[in-house]
């Protein structure tokens, strides 16, 4: 009788989309295709969500001179948590009591559904190497005296991770040096400075990243910049780590005796999983690191947290974030300065027989109308004369020291 069922599905309205948040409607529909009438009991829609990780702990070791024997089977054990995130349910068509079921005739039906996500921070959909965030969406068709048919589909999530906070748009700096050889052997340090604009990135984006690699050793030695991805696992109170690169860059060699400087050499975010930071067994962290590679010595090495984000970058609100965050931790506040003090009068400031000397013999009204009447020739030589009027004498000698020093005082 299954065969009556040509095709069950499951599809959401925005399939091209990257993935659903917290509180926002989950929308779509389920396609049934029959090649009969059939009677149905009801059409049910569950969505689950959670977090499950696992590995085989076998570090238990004997040694036995140069022989080492790994622990048997029986003393290894399972770590294994498990973490539920999401129980949601809903019934799109139910029979009553009135009837012993519904009916759907011959051909596609497609009953449609919306289902609200709830406003908690959900942790984002991840697959790694020890465990995943999984959310499932089942669609149940149940029938009279049939087994249930059902569909699943895996229902993308993630959690916004805004690269805008204050504590993600700070400037970072970092500093190491290295002594190549020792003792008598040792042929000079290795020095190495990087700085990075900001901690919060988005897929997709140039890091610029300014360093200063100076090689006073004798030996060839080579930068590369490269961004890690750790993931971390816990469960039944213990704790395992991966780390992988997802992106790398290499730089020049620099000789013995020399020194580069990297002035915004970029390194892009790949298309990885956000940053999750939200989970208790399931962490996904990311580092950037600039190595310098030392042949027949340990590397040297520079390294930042940095966060994988969603939401865009916006370079003024962050700046405007930066700011008042340095003023919660210190800084001066930016304040205009007040209303500058009107300078003194001159006549306050040269003494009276120099003021009087150079004084106009009228008033400036007077001299106005003055200029009115005369003709424009003699105006002309009036203004052309006060205007190579040598000024008052200057000293550095004040003949009135008292009395500059009442006039300025505060």
């Amino acid at each position: 009788m299954a065969d009556k069922v040509k095709m069950l599905g499951l599809f959401f309205d925005n399939d091209q989309g990257k993935g659903y948040s917290s509180g926002e409607v989950v929308s779509g529909h389920i396609l049934i295709d029959l090649s009969v009438p059939i009677q149905i009991t009801a059409i049910r829609l569950h969505v689950t969500g959670c977090a499950r990780v696992g590995w085989i702990d076998g570090s238990q070791i004997r040694t036995l001179g140069a022989f080492s024997l790994v622990s048997t089977p029986s003393s290894l054990f399972q770590c294994a948590e498990e973490r539920e995130y999401l129980c949601l349910s809903k019934t799109l068509l139910e029979a009553t009591a009135d009837n012993d079921g519904l009916m759907l005739e011959e051909g596609r039906h497609e009953i449609p559904f919306e289902l609200e996500l709830p406003q908690r921070h959900l942790v984002s959909s991840f697959t790694g190497k020890h465990g995943s965030v999984c959310y499932l969406v089942k669609a149940v068709l149940q029938r009279p005296n049939h087994h249930d048919q059902h569909v699943c589909r895996e229902l993308p999530i993630i959690s916004h991770v805004d690269v805008n906070s204050p504590e993600l748009v700070c400037p970072v700096s970092e500093n190491n040096e290295k002594m190549v050889g020792r003792w008598i052997l040792a042929s000079g340090p290795v020095s190495l400075k990087v700085n990075i604009e900001r901690t919060g990135y988005n897929n997709g984006e140039l890091v610029p990243i300014y360093a200063e690699i100076e090689n006073c050793s004798s030996r060839l030695v080579m930068p590369k910049a490269v961004i890690y991805q750790i993931q971390t696992y816990k469960a039944k109170g213990k704790t395992i780590s991966c780390k992988q690169v997802v992106a790398s860059v290499r730089g020049n060699h620099v000789p013995s005796g020399c020194s580069v400087t990297w002035n915004g050499k970029t390194l892009k975010i790949p298309p990885v999983s956000p940053s999750i930071l939200n989970s208790d067994i399931l962490r996904v962290e990311y580092s950037l690191a600039v190595i310098v590679q030392i042949p027949g010595a340990k590397k040297l090495k520079v390294e930042f947290p940095v966060v994988i984000g969603t939401t865009p970058y916006n370079d003024f609100a962050s700046r405007s974030l930066s700011m008042i965050s340095g003023f919660s931790t210190g800084w001066l506040p930016l304040t205009l300065p007040d209303t500058p003090e009107a300078p003194p009068n001159y006549a306050d400031v040269v003494p009276q027989e120099e003021f009087e000397q150079h004084r106009p013999p009228v008033s400036p009204s007077q001299q106005s109308e003055e200029l009115e009447r005369q003709p424009a020739s003699q105006t002309f030589s009036y203004i052309h004369e006060f205007r190579f009027r040598p000024p008052p004498l200057y000293s550095e000698i004040d003949p009135n020291p008292m009395e500059y020093q009442t006039v300025f005082s505060v």
